[in-house]
């Protein structure tokens, strides 16, 4: 999954949560290349660490996100 600017990404994830959806953010590891998911849903940081010890700037490389929705919101719709 590829990195897209901040603060696009932001804006479509703040949709999806109105939307009754969970987001988690999503990042590639400036150091090592990984691809990390935020624990914590629902929020966007400007900033991600990796256990390779690299710190990465989202605002300058992007970042994507992971929606996950369950099966009771799901039928709601």
């Amino acid at each position: 999954m590829a990195d897209h600017p901040f603060f696009e990404v932001a804006a479509d994830a703040q949709e999806k949560m109105r939307e009754g959806f969970t987001i988690h953010q999503q990042f590639t590891c400036r150091g090592c290349g990984a691809r990390k998911t935020m624990v914590e849903p629902n929020l966007f940081f400007h900033r991600g660490t990796c256990e390779c010890g690299a710190e990465t700037d989202l605002l300058a490389s992007g970042c994507n996100y992971v929606a996950m929705i369950s099966a009771r919101a799901s039928r709601l719709h």
